[in-house]
């Protein structure tokens, strides 16, 4: 299971919010010198969230990010705000993002994941956010009343390979993961499944290995310094 260190940024800093509140957030700094230091830690992966594009739609914080891919050798995710063809192909053709993730698109517009599938392959995945039990949208200010399960077996009949889950509830609390539901998803689809939200301690993260996901995102709790990401890398393993 690969460690995925996250790197959300507002208004070109790294930040961290508490169940996706923007009045609830923390900075860490520059985000580039945060995607270099988790690369020197021995980071595989990064997972970075534009959370400006993910509430105004707007790919604002491009240059950073283009400088942030630039500035690494290993290749990175990115969501937020990709909401057409364009959007898309300016994060993977022009930014060199090694996967864009879709959230809100899936829910409203399928066929723009159909045709991104069949384009870029592997390099999409979607990302399920639940909140209350249902899948969350734009910028999880909006309940779709779907189901997580649901949707995540529909993006599977897509051809979709990789996906993001979030138990918006847990993000940023530090009170440990949804593992009933992670496990859930896994077992009911079989997809790449990456867990986000509430990583607290290693122990959280080997049972999220447990689940059988293949990736695990994890933010405040390296921030705060919980405990090392070489240590997180060791867990889950």
């Amino acid at each position: 299971m690969k460690i995925y260190p996250a790197i959300d940024i507002r208004d070109g800093k790294c930040v961290r919010l508490m169940q996706g509140e923007l009045q609830r957030s923390t900075e860490y700094g520059d985000p580039i010198e945060m995607a270099k230091r988790w690369e020197d830690e021995g980071a595989y992966y990064l997972h970075v969230v534009d959370l400006d594009a993910a509430f105004s739609g707007s790919f604002v914080n491009q240059d950073i990010i283009t400088k942030l891919v630039q500035s690494i050798k290993i290749p990175v995710q990115m969501g937020g705000g990709v909401r057409t063809k364009e959007d898309i192909r300016v994060r993977l053709d022009d930014a060199g993002i090694s996967r864009v993730i879709l959230g809100t698109v899936a829910v409203e517009d399928p066929e723009l994941v159909k045709w991104a599938v069949a384009r870029y392959k592997d390099r999409i995945a979607v990302g399920i956010d639940a909140k209350e039990g249902c899948v969350a949208i734009k910028g999880w200010a909006e309940n779709s009343n779907i189901d997580p399960v649901s949707l995540a077996k529909d993006m599977h009949k897509m051809g979709v390979a990789n996906i993001i889950y979030t138990d918006i509830s847990k993000d940023g609390m530090m009170e440990g993961p949804n593992l009933d539901k992670t496990e859930m998803i896994v077992k009911e689809t079989w997809m790449n499944l990456i867990a986000s939200g509430g990583i607290s301690s290693l122990d959280d993260i080997r049972k999220v290995r447990e689940t059988g996901a293949c990736g695990c995102i994890v933010g405040r709790a390296l921030y705060d310094g919980a405990f090392t990401l070489q240590d997180a890398m060791k867990a889950a393993k």
